[in-house]
């Protein structure tokens, strides 16, 4: 265990740097977004050990304070959509409110399909039904069924 001490007082910046890069590889790992303020107060924590006198205890104290604020702060003052644009990205069916596209049938009973976005969905009027290729618009989605409107 005196290895680790004579490691930890003669090299505390890269054991700081080498706790952050793990905190880090784990957040890569999971994407939560919870463990990145903590790789990066390490990080903050490594560039202070020159600054610091060499204590462990007063590093991790250090450590502890910055990530609970950071966490705290970015959780509360940074949207949780950082685009700010619209609906969560991995939302596939979602964002295509508001997009344009075309009938790629004719809707028959107001129900059809259209070609949005590269693919096609199954769709029902909201209004009289499209023609085939007619330009239509996304108002709605309801499961895997876009509801259009004639453009």
């Amino acid at each position: 265990m005196t290895w680790l001490t004579e490691l930890y007082s003669t090299h505390p910046f890269w054991i700081w740097l080498a706790v952050g890069a793990v905190i880090l590889a784990a957040e890569v790992a999971t994407g939560t977004g919870w463990l990145l303020w903590p790789a990066a107060c390490a990080a903050i924590v490594a560039v202070l050990t020159f600054i610091l006198p060499n204590d462990p205890v007063v590093e991790l104290a250090v450590f502890a304070v910055l990530t609970i604020a950071s966490t705290v702060l970015a959780r509360r003052y940074l949207p949780g959509n950082a685009s700010g644009d619209g609906p969560d990205i991995n939302d596939n069916i979602g964002r295509l409110v508001g997009k344009s596209g075309r009938a790629a049938s004719a809707f028959e009973n107001g129900q059809g399909r259209v070609f949005i976005d590269g693919k096609e969905w199954a769709a029902v009027a909201d209004g009289d039904g499209p023609a085939l290729d007619q330009p239509v618009e996304v108002v709605a989605a309801d499961g895997a069924i876009l509801t259009v409107k004639a453009a």
